[in-house]
């Protein structure tokens, strides 16, 4: 994969001309002012740039009603960046295109303003999670000749790398691929990496019919074990970040999207349909008795994403894809769906644009606390960007926060 398509495959592209069209305000727009001692984050590019350009970081008190922008605002980054929210933090992932990349550090001050805290220097990584007061940070190889990937622990309290390892994954596949880890969760007290297996830099794999969970010790994430299922496919895929969730209850369910297969690239289509399945609490293997076809509950559609809400309910993307495999920013034919896991039970969202409209789909969506709502960047063709917020009791989505740039990137909410 080149260095051109992997941007393409990382960073989803809002295209600049779908927005000339759009009205220009003489006036620039004034954000609401917070009710509280909170602000939300959200990353935007700027108008009439892609996703690919270098983002803004933008506050604003209400992400249902107002309109912000880029122009003249916000915290603008340097180079391609990614998002995670934790510890009451903002941290923004410089992807270095395999040169070593940075961790800037952002949280308000005492009124409430964004502000820079810290930046320290790390390898380019492709997963990034958390544990307990810290970042869990993976730089995953492509290369057999390369097999070692760097596991790195950073304190996300006071931002500094405390712990680095690697592991070989090449012998962690044991198939003559590589591992590729696509996320790591804590799990009680483990981490749980899932992973896919490749063969090179393009992602070609023989392997699409199985399911794979590395699971590491805390904090000295050494290897214990590995959990197999051969139910449905890998979990996740490159920069989903999304496939493992432990839940209220501590069960633990996983996300697989079933490979569609590309044969120009080398990839085999997975057999096994788009599921989710289930580690009951402390039992550390997947249970048997539980199979979610989402596939077949939504109709034929792939699952893309599954975002945690509260309880047992997920909000979940699913893509009407017969030709590639689910990419990062892949909006063909992407909708929105509410699914109760223990339930088994599948609910279109409402008042969404029509999918046919979509350009770009906000990668980090912001969940309220309470898991009652969560909230998606989403840009269509002629129109500025806007947060719609999905409540989840109703599946039903309203347009709310305008923002006057290229597309949303990611939506966070930080105290002060």
């Amino acid at each position: 994969m080149t260095n051109s398509s992997i941007k393409k495959f990382v960073f989803a592209t809002c295209v600049a001309s779908l927005f000339a069209s759009c009205d220009k305000k003489e006036d620039t727009p004034v954000p609401p002012e917070a009710e509280g001692n909170f602000q939300y984050v959200v990353v935007a590019t700027p108008e009439g740039s892609t996703a690919e350009g270098a983002d803004y970081l933008l506050q604003t008190g209400s992400l249902t009603e107002g309109s912000i922008t880029t122009a003249g605002a916000g915290i603008e980054q340097d180079g391609y960046r990614y998002y995670a929210f934790h510890k009451n933090k903002a941290f923004s992932f410089l992807y270095g295109q395999g040169n070593p990349g940075a961790v800037t550090t952002y949280a308000l001050d005492e009124n409430g303003t964004l502000k820079y805290v810290s930046n320290l220097q790390t390898e380019t990584v492709q997963v990034f999670g958390t544990y307990g007061d810290e970042l869990i940070l993976m730089k995953c190889p492509r290369s057999l000749s390369s097999p070692n990937a760097g596991i790195y622990r950073v304190d996300a309290v006071n931002p500094q790398i405390v712990g680095t390892s690697y592991i070989d994954v090449v012998q962690l596949a044991g198939n003559g691929e590589m591992a590729h880890f696509t996320g790591a969760f804590q799990v009680d007290d483990k981490v749980y990496a899932p992973y896919m297996c490749i063969k090179d830099n393009y992602f070609r794999t023989d392997y699409t019919d199985s399911t794979w969970i590395a699971v590491f010790s805390w904090p000295g994430m050494t290897l214990e074990r590995v959990i197999r299922d051969n139910r449905a496919s890998y979990i996740g895929y490159y920069f989903a970040l999304r496939g493992v969730t432990q839940i209220e209850n501590g069960d633990v369910y996983t996300f697989s999207h079933s490979p569609i297969g590309n044969a120009e690239q080398g990839i085999v289509p997975s057999t096994n349909p788009s599921a989710a399945l289930r580690i009951k609490k402390g039992a550390g293997e997947f249970d048997q008795s539980y199979f979610f076809n989402i596939q077949e509950i939504s109709g034929g559609y792939h699952l893309h994403r599954a975002f945690y809400l509260s309880g047992t309910k997920f909000l979940l993307t699913v893509i009407n894809n017969r030709e590639q495999t689910p990419q990062y920013g892949d909006t063909n034919e992407l909708r929105f769906a509410i699914i109760d896991v223990e339930a088994k039970s599948f609910a279109w969202v409402a008042g969404l644009p029509e999918p046919e409209r979509l350009v770009h789909v906000s990668r980090l969506p912001f969940v309220a606390d309470d898991g009652s709502s969560i909230a998606f960047g989403i840009t269509v063709a002629d129109e500025y960007p806007h947060v719609y917020t999905i409540d989840v009791a109703t599946a039903r989505a309203t347009k709310g926060l305008e923002v006057i740039s290229g597309c949303i990137t990611s939506i966070g909410k930080l105290t002060f």
